[in-house]
């Protein structure tokens, strides 16, 4: 099965981008290709959405979103082409480093490139919209900077 890694990292802490990936609805914000999201309730660690790509609002694609927030894991299924996204976040720092495993099944090999792209736009995005969600710490412990 074709598969691909990549990584980036953020300065924001990892609560912070544990809010936008397990939210569905965000993906849009951050995740490349992802047009419009329809959320349905979930279990808790378990939650179905249908995706629809970017330029394609009558192709909708059935997902499954797991979480395990003490392995600080968000696992993505597509239920049309099998795709699968795990993501992985680690403190780096004071911010956190996002991983992400992709993994193809044969019959979508030839989307590969074109994944490997998407994910690398998708994790800079990802990374900027933590760091622009996440408050500011002041550094001495104090009240925040006055705008």
């Amino acid at each position: 099965m074709p598969a691909f890694r990549d990584s980036t990292t953020t300065t924001a802490p990892p609560e912070e981008v544990w809010k936008i990936l397990y939210d569905p609805g965000r993906f849009p914000e951050w995740w490349t290709g992802v047009g419009s999201v329809e959320t349905a309730a979930g279990d808790g660690s378990r939650t179905p959405y249908t995706m629809y790509p970017d330029g394609y609002p009558d192709f909708p694609m059935p997902q499954v979103l797991e979480t395990s927030r003490d392995d600080r894991t968000v696992s993505v299924s597509c239920l049309v082409s099998d795709l699968r996204f795990a993501w992985r976040l680690e403190p780096a720092g004071a911010g956190t480093r996002i991983a992400v495993e992709v993994e193809i099944p044969e019959a979508e090999a030839h989307r590969l490139d074109g994944q490997r792209e998407a994910i690398a736009s998708a994790l800079r995005r990802l990374a900027a919209v933590a760091a622009a969600d996440a408050p500011l710490t002041p550094p001495s412990g104090g009240p925040p900077p006055r705008p």
